[in-house]
């Protein structure tokens, strides 16, 4: 194993010289920087985050908690944290919470210890919960995925004009009653994802009004579409909006069992446009936006806070789309 003395020794300098030059450039002549690195890269030496942490107060690592790794769209999300991360000089820690939600505030206060940052994606707390918890932590350690509170940086989807977007597609097709199939009941996208959807519906007893029934919350899991899709065929909808994709294949395999078509007798529409939506059968209708780029983004705003303590609290908004697939189609009379 290469170590710090191989590098002072190949390079001629100390060892003391040698962390400077690789831990604090700026502090050595441009020269004897050159040459140590150089050193440092013919010997493969890779410097050692966790001491390096010790002395300097950092770690160069960063935190991320997710509810649910199987879910497709936190592992797109995770894989975006990644991949910027690196290009910032950081390592990442992910931890999954299995949408528990009693243990994200225990998962988010130790990484804050072990970490330079965390990132909160999709958090199960409440408002309240949340605002606490990022409110304890070191000024400008924290930022949020899909969940907007003022002071805090967050990075969200345009969910209100992605569902508005989703219902005024089936009422094109000639939808005029529309199950929606909610998530958790602490989910800003949930939220969000409602409110959409309430707009896009219009005004009671309007012509072109479209009847929005709202089948509560349900576990955003393909079983929990399962659950949902008998209810959705008992209150009459031609159509059904779920929470995500998973929760959309969960209706459509339902719906297959009992023998009923989609989209020729009910169209399903999914939500996060996540590889679950091209693997379905029939592919989904979705709504989705570049996960990867959610992840970059909120690994950007975490950069900046911890470069600038005192740096406004930015809320980055991705625009959504809506992709249009075979589970969608007009009423049949």
């Amino acid at each position: 194993m290469v170590t710090v003395r191989d590098v002072a020794r190949a390079s001629g300098v100390s060892i003391s010289t040698v962390s400077r030059a690789l831990s604090d450039p700026t502090r050595v002549a441009a020269a004897t920087r050159d040459r140590v690195q150089a050193a440092a890269r013919e010997l493969g030496y890779e410097p050692n985050r966790a001491a390096s942490g010790l002395r300097s107060g950092r770690t160069a690592t960063l935190g991320v908690v997710v509810p649910d790794l199987e879910n497709p769209y936190f592992a797109s999300v995770a894989k975006g944290v990644q991949a910027r991360a690196r290009e910032h000089g950081y390592g990442v820690f992910v931890v999954d919470i299995e949408e528990d939600a009693s243990r994200e505030a225990e998962e988010v206060r130790t990484l804050l210890a072990q970490t330079d940052g965390v990132i909160v994606a999709s958090p199960r707390g409440t408002d309240r919960e949340v605002r606490e918890l990022v409110e304890r932590a070191p000024r400008g350690r924290a930022v949020l995925v899909n969940r907007r509170i003022d002071g805090v940086p967050s990075v969200t989807a345009d969910d209100v004009a992605g569902a508005a977007r989703a219902l005024e597609h089936l009422r094109a097709l000639g939808h005029r009653r529309v199950a929606y199939v909610g998530g958790p009941e602490t989910s800003w996208s949930d939220r969000m994802r409602r409110e959409g959807l309430r707009r896009a519906a219009g005004a009671e007893g309007a012509v072109d009004a479209v009847d929005l029934v709202d089948l509560g919350v349900f576990r955003p899991h393909v079983q929990g579409g399962y659950s949902a899709a008998d209810l959705a065929t008992g209150a009459g909808a031609t159509a059904v909006v779920a929470y995500n994709d998973l929760v959309a294949l969960g209706v459509e395999q339902r719906l297959r069992e009992r023998g009923i078509a989609v989209p020729g007798q009910v169209s399903v529409v999914g939500f996060d446009d996540t590889f679950v939506a091209t693997l379905a059968s029939p592919p989904l209708t979705s709504v989705g936006t570049d996960l990867r780029a959610v992840g970059a983004a909120a690994v950007d705003l975490l950069v900046e806070r911890l470069t600038d303590p005192d740096a406004v609290a930015s809320h980055v908004v991705r625009p959504t789309e809506l992709i249009v697939r075979a589970s969608t189609g007009t009423v049949v009379a």
